[in-house]
């Protein structure tokens, strides 16, 4: 049974090989275009020089959820979340520099931006948060362990990264996601997005849990 669900996941992943999935990832493009703040981040990528860098997550769906709403589309995104891998320095205070030259980059947008490398997430996850994090081999992998399956995105200039489609996402749908160390913790993260964006319809995860 799990290498069926597993199987399936991996067939929608690779269905981003084919022409309707690239149409997707034009739309979702545009849509997070409309977002000035990623629009000037993603302009300005090249000079903030970080190693296997995405911009992810939250900006990034949130600003879909905000134009399907009706709301403004920077409307309540609270951070901005670069992620970065470099398993050559582990030190906080690396991660901490390559933070205050983004923030010197970008200090015109006046946002919070959050630069964290993945290669040390597990060092400081257990303390943070009570509970151990497997070490991470790329940002892909972290990415591929939100919560929810329609939150798996991530951009940069030259490329989408959406390793189970973008089809949920339009559709605004939110799905447990089977490869999350810590799927209890959906539903109170589904419960806070419906406050914001309740338009949003919680799906039941069609896939069992995978070890």
């Amino acid at each position: 049974m799990e290498a069926d669900a597993s199987a399936h996941l991996l067939t929608r992943e690779a269905c981003s090989t084919v022409p309707s999935v690239d149409a997707m990832e034009a739309r979702f493009r545009q849509a997070i275009s409309l977002n000035a703040k990623v629009s000037t981040i993603l302009q300005c990528w090249p000079r903030l020089d970080l190693p296997n860098a995405w911009l992810v997550a939250g900006c990034l769906f949130q600003s879909v959820w905000n134009q399907q709403s009706g709301q403004d589309v920077e409307r309540g995104i609270r951070d901005y979340d670069i992620f970065y891998f470099d398993p050559s320095d582990l030190s906080q205070s690396a991660e901490q520099a390559m933070q205050a030259r983004v923030d010197g980059l970008l200090s015109s947008l006046k946002i919070k931006i959050d630069v964290a490398n993945q290669a040390r997430v597990h060092l400081w996850y257990p303390q943070h948060f009570g509970r151990p994090y497997a070490p991470l081999t790329s940002v892909k992998e972290g990415i591929r362990r939100f919560l929810a399956l329609e939150c798996c995105v991530a951009v940069r200039p030259d490329a989408c990264f959406a390793p189970f489609g973008l089809a949920g996402l339009f559709e605004g749908t939110l799905t447990p996601n089977p490869f999350s160390p810590y799927p209890e913790l959906f539903s109170a993260k589904a419960a806070s997005y419906l406050e914001r964006w309740p338009h949003l319809v919680v799906r039941n995860n069609e896939f069992p849990r995978l070890k």
